[in-house]
């Protein structure tokens, strides 16, 4: 009697192996996560069969991308990166973290270095002509950082006629001051830090990007800088993929516009630059173009 009840058992358990093997693993040459099907030959099925995906973002924006001292990235962008992963069933782990610069966004894209881009991204016209972008998840404005006090009396762009303006190289900022703002004297560096430090040591007399990214930096030596506040340009950031693959970024809109339904945008935030924000933040409408 033991050993027939044994064996049926035994028999169970093998068609019900059977049975989840034939439900997971033919899927008709596309990828499934968390029940949804990707089409075969898609960008999404791809990642997600293969476990793992590339993602370029920055290194050294505080708030955004930056490696903490356990050399782990964090930031705002990160967090956005990994729900996108998530919806491809890729796990945290399975994310590598590609050091995008301003300057370098748009080849590492092209060169398939990566998957996409989310690195303080501004959507605009002349990037659209060699990536496509999903987005906008976040809406920033073009801001200046002086040393603490002010001392120059700086309170806004007009005011940087004559002075030492720094920014990054590659980025929608930098092109802003150099086309409408000529009289500055713009130094450009890779990265932001540099900025920071130069207008630390009176080697300029502002920073200019981002009011997000400047407030980050403040919020790493609030004895030596402050912000001006005076946003004047808007900056919606959005998230680079391969010019052309149409099915993807329509995949990523997707997967932002849930998150700003079901909360996950709005604790990222919470979580890492809306800890300093001066302004409150909302989901920006997605653009679908």
């Amino acid at each position: 009697m033991r050993t027939r009840r044994a064996a049926g058992l035994v028999a169970t358990v093998v068609a019900l192996m059977l049975l989840a093997a034939a439900c997971g693993g033919d899927d008709g040459g596309g990828g499934q996560a968390g029940g949804t099907s990707f089409p075969e030959g898609s960008t999404m099925a791809r990642l997600q069969q293969a476990g793992k995906v590339r993602v370029g973002t920055k290194f050294d924006q505080p708030l955004f991308g930056q490696k903490n001292l356990e050399g782990n990235l964090e930031g705002f962008d990160v967090e956005i990166a990994k729900i996108i992963a998530g919806e491809l069933g890729i796990q945290p782990s399975g994310i590598e973290w590609v050091e995008s610069v301003s300057a370098n966004r748009e080849p590492f894209i092209q060169q398939d270095k990566v998957d996409f881009v989310v690195a303080t991204y501004t959507i605009n016209d002349k990037r659209k002509q060699v990536v496509d972008f999903a987005g906008p998840y976040y809406v920033a404005g073009q801001d200046i950082m002086v040393k603490k006090g002010n001392p120059l009396g700086i309170t806004g762009p007009d005011d940087l006629a004559g002075k030492k303006v720094c920014s990054v190289t590659g980025s929608t900022p930098a092109e802003n001051i150099r086309t409408n703002y000529p009289q500055a004297k713009l130094t450009e560096f890779d990265v932001y830090s540099k900025c920071a430090e130069a207008l630390k040591n009176d080697q300029v007399e502002a920073v200019t990007t981002d009011n997000v990214i400047l407030l980050g930096l403040i919020n790493q030596d609030q004895e030596a800088f402050e912000l001006v506040g005076k946003k004047f340009t808007e900056e919606p950031y959005g998230i680079g993929v391969k010019k052309g693959d149409t099915q993807f970024r329509n995949f990523i809109n997707d997967v932002l516009e849930k998150t700003y339904q079901d909360g996950r945008w709005q604790q990222a935030w919470d979580a890492t630059a809306g800890k300093v924000a001066t302004e409150e933040a909302t989901p920006p409408t997605v653009d679908r173009y």
